[in-house]
């Protein structure tokens, strides 16, 4: 009997035990599990919140530049050095994030991400010198570029049955979040006493607001499918069959389809740049008032609402989607056209245009899933396209600079975007043709 009655308590605590973490896994489901309705809505918030942050950092800048450039007395190619800083975080610090991922769990890197853009953002206004401004940007673009990679393996994680409308529905909030950062920052500006600390500063609590939803994920270790595994786990009974797909980074270096999509994504990407962060200056420049800048841009910005889902719904059903780069590119070249020759007589309808050709960013993303026939294949292309092409990138903003500063005025910036216009062109056709990656290698 007392050896009953010592046993019984043990049993209890294991059966507590036992409950207690049968209740957290119905917190944080396995891969196999069904995860609670709750869950799936918390995170469907998170994922449109973490969204919505991953450019205001950039396009406040853009609307807030000149001020910017007088507040810390910047030069013009120092200022393209500030509009370089994006791609060369991205180029950097994306290629951390599977490995992040791998150790920490996706939900706790995208947490932090939100943390580091909210800290970021909080910091550089204040910080008073141009290297301490460069630093905090640097630290705000280094959450935004893990949260950007890692938003398609949440997506791939929890809504493996809805990829499609879940990346429709983050893709649309980014975009939303670009456009409202690019119209309401000169307004909130003027409403706060014309301070344009205060003007950027305001970013950060939608930031900190996006914290909130990814603290219930920090303790989720589960792996997302496609995401690698670290090298000295044991392979499951399935693993040999995906062990082939894998190729050593080195094989995809020999896919002229991979270079085709890396190129196109980092001249997109270099056109990306140079809008959000000069187009707004090349608008002001041309007589155009400082909110109505700020509106042109978010009108380019905002175009990538409504295209984010009609764009890849094309694109996906064309063997090549050659015709859809050249109809964008055309669209640059027309709108860099009429910014050499009537910028703001023409305003309106030359953003219209940019915010079509800038659209080039979801039909690449939906190319880099086309070129390759299993998951990790569309990881490995994906990680090697997108750190490529931001570093392909890193130069255009910080040439168009110093071009604006020793030419003093914008022809010759403009006649570069929109040269750079034929090559992008070229490598979409390129990356467009019907044909994998692993077909090359």
């Amino acid at each position: 009997m007392p050896d009953d009655e010592t046993q019984t308590p043990t049993l209890n605590r294991g059966a507590a035990a036992r409950t207690s973490h049968e209740l957290h896994a119905q917190r944080l489901p396995g891969a196999g599990d069904t995860p609670a309705p709750w869950l799936l809505r918390l995170i469907a918030v998170g994922l449109v919140l973490a969204a919505l942050n991953l450019r205001p950092a950039i396009t406040s800048l853009g609307a807030l530049l000149e001020e910017v450039r007088e507040g810390l007395h910047m030069s013009g190619s120092v200022a393209g050095v500030l509009t370089s800083v994006p791609p060369l975080c991205f180029a950097v610090f994306g290629v951390m994030a599977p490995r992040l991922a791998r150790r920490f769990g996706a939900g706790a890197v995208v947490c932090a991400g939100m943390a580091a853009i909210a800290a970021g953002l909080v910091i550089r206004p204040y910080i008073g010198s141009t290297a301490g401004f460069l630093a905090a940007s640097a630290l705000a673009l280094m959450g935004i570029a893990v949260s950007n990679i890692l938003m398609p393996v949440i997506v791939k994680r929890w809504f493996p049955d809805r990829v499609g409308t879940m990346t429709g529905l983050y893709s649309m909030a980014l975009a939303l979040g670009t456009a409202l950062a690019a119209a309401v920052t000169v307004p909130v500006t003027g409403a706060l006493g014309g301070d344009w600390q205060a003007g950027l500063v305001v970013w950060a609590v939608p930031a900190a607001l996006a914290v909130l939803p990814w603290i219930v994920l920090v303790r989720d270790r589960t792996p997302a499918p496609g995401l690698p595994a670290p090298a000295p786990a044991a392979p499951g009974p399935s693993a040999p069959g995906r062990a082939a797909p894998e190729a050593p980074a080195l094989r995809i270096t020999r896919s002229r389809t991979a270079w085709g999509l890396a190129c196109f994504f980092g001249l997109q990407a270099t056109a990306a740049y140079i809008t959000m962060g000069w187009m707004p200056q090349i608008f002001r420049d041309a007589g155009v008032s400082a909110g109505t800048a700020g509106l042109l841009l978010a009108v380019t910005m905002a175009m990538g609402v409504p295209l984010a889902f009609v764009i890849p719904r094309v694109a996906s059903r064309l063997k090549q989607q050659g015709p859809i780069v050249v109809v964008l590119g055309l669209c640059g070249l027309i709108g860099y056209g009429g910014l050499y020759l009537a910028p703001a007589a023409g305003a309106w309808a030359w953003a219209l245009l940019l915010g079509v050709a800038n659209c080039a960013f979801p039909l690449a993303l939906t190319m880099i899933g086309m070129r390759a026939r299993s998951g990790a294949g569309v990881v490995r292309l994906s990680a090697f396209a997108q750190s490529t092409g931001y570093l392909i990138s890193i130069p255009g903003p910080l040439l168009v600079g110093v071009l604006y500063q020793h030419s003093g005025g914008w022809g010759l910036p403009i006649a570069l975007m929109a040269g750079l216009m034929i090559p992008q062109m070229v490598a979409g056709i390129l990356a467009g043709r019907d044909r994998t990656i692993e077909d090359e290698c």
